[in-house]
């Protein structure tokens, strides 16, 4: 089966080169237990891979025989623009592999739409003030989910998309967005990602949502990774536990993997150390 790099150099060469084409996966994650950065280093090291060879593989190395790199990488916020998620970036990677990698990533920066539907004042997000015909136009818009749909008609196919993120859409739950619409969102992108044929990201912090939704969200993914503090000690370590995903948690049982301890480099995010069964 046709694979999709993570851009996780270690995890990546357990599972066979990733992700099997089509898939949905659930990134949720503790408050800097290293889901978002997992987002970054998937989106950045696939786009490096398109920009610069070069140090792709002094950062990744090479790809496994059945992995196939994504066409395109595009990466959706609702609340951060491009300079910010750049900036964030820059936090825990290399510059070098920020500035090249970013130079293949499209964004796609929905928080004017986002926040139109808050009470957050306009001139606080938007660039400009605005006019009549603005106005006109915000009126006239599709709303936020219907914006979103829109954008993964467009880009899906046979790409890398990063989703920052559905804790957003949970906040912004109200009359304009229930939480019915987004559990058929993922539903529906969990349905369309089998013809589209790359690669989907969704994140979640499990904090800002019940454990009724959480395990909707779960229930309408292909894959669920958690990523989580644990605590021994003096030292506290990131963990990543795959909960579910078909055609990779078989892989990694087989390995009698339980759970990986993390760590972040000069290329992001990676696995630092297994625990195994004993």
């Amino acid at each position: 089966m046709e694979r999709i790099p993570f851009g996780i150099r270690q995890l990546d060469s357990i599972i066979n080169g990733g992700a099997p084409a089509g898939s949905v996966v659930l990134l949720s994650g503790e408050a800097g237990a290293g889901s978002r950065e997992f987002m970054h280093t998937s989106a950045l090291i696939n786009g490096l891979e398109q920009v610069d060879g070069e140090l792709h593989d002094l950062y990744y190395g090479d790809r496994s025989a059945d992995a196939v790199a994504p066409d395109e990488v595009h990466y959706i916020s609702f609340t951060t623009s491009e300079s910010q998620l750049v900036s964030e970036m820059r936090l825990a990677m290399d510059d070098d592999v920020v500035d090249k990698g970013s130079q293949a990533v499209e964004f796609h920066d929905l928080s004017e739409r986002y926040f139109h539907i808050s009470p957050v004042p306009r001139e606080w997000y938007a660039r400009e003030t605005a006019s009549i015909t603005d106005l006109r136009a915000r009126h006239e818009r599709d709303d936020l989910l219907g914006t979103l749909g829109m954008v993964l008609n467009d880009v899906a196919a046979n790409n890398l998309v990063v989703i920052d993120s559905l804790s957003d859409l949970v906040s912004a739950t109200d009359e304009e967005v229930s939480w019915s619409d987004v559990s058929s969102l993922v539903q529906g992108i969990q349905k369309a990602a089998h013809q589209w044929g790359g690669l989907i990201l969704l994140h979640v912090n499990p904090e800002t949502i019940s454990s009724t939704r959480h395990g909707q969200l779960v229930d309408a993914s292909h894959g669920t990774m958690e990523f989580a503090w644990e605590s021994g000690g003096s030292t506290r370590a990131r963990t990543l536990v795959v909960q579910q995903f078909r055609g990779v948690l078989s892989q990694i049982e087989d390995e009698d993997i339980v759970q990986f301890e993390t760590e972040l480099g000069d290329a992001g995010f990676d696995i630092s150390d297994v625990r195994k069964i004993r």
